[in-house]
């Protein structure tokens, strides 16, 4: 069911993926151990506002964002993570916490970390808690075609 929508677009434009099942899992670290998949290789999809804009931010599991950074290469005046409830309603067919790096299916805009483009396959939560998709860098480049910056740091999230 969570899937629909995004599996529809995916295959609207023959690209090639997988669906990886497993067990419920909360955090982007939790569902890259679960899936076997280096932390590194899961995008993880964090929105933000941009001078009150709602924008996908997508990095690898593993890294958190620098506001600063993302502040910098977005040319943003304020940057700051969003709450649910500033985005709840934008992900009707998700499950709140596992919205795939599809901004352009939201009618938002994307800024993906450029240490995304290092390997040649991404995996990303795909609507629900139990579900990721793989399919190759540059189908999804070509696909949401995001603004690809530097903005990810180690362990956590700084505010700008």
């Amino acid at each position: 069911m969570w899937l629909t929508r995004l599996r529809q677009y995916l295959d609207d434009n023959n690209v090639r993926y997988v669906v990886i099942s497993h067990s419920p899992a909360f955090t982007a670290q939790g569902i890259a151990a679960l899936a076997h998949i280096p932390g590194r290789e899961l995008a993880k999809t964090v929105i933000v506002k941009l001078d009150g804009n709602l924008a996908l931010s997508v990095l690898p599991a593993s890294l958190h964002v620098n506001l600063s950074a993302l502040k910098r290469g977005t040319g943003a005046k304020i940057v700051e993570l969003a709450s649910e409830d500033d985005f709840r309603d934008r992900f009707p067919d998700c499950e709140t916490g596992a919205m795939p790096p599809f901004g352009n299916l939201y009618g938002m805009d994307v800024f993906a970390d450029e240490s995304l483009t290092r390997d040649k396959e991404i995996a990303f939560n795909a609507c629900s808690h139990r579900e990721l998709i793989r399919l190759s860098w540059n189908d999804y480049q070509t696909l949401v075609n995001p603004r690809v910056i530097s903005f990810c740091r180690g362990k956590a999230a700084e505010t700008a």
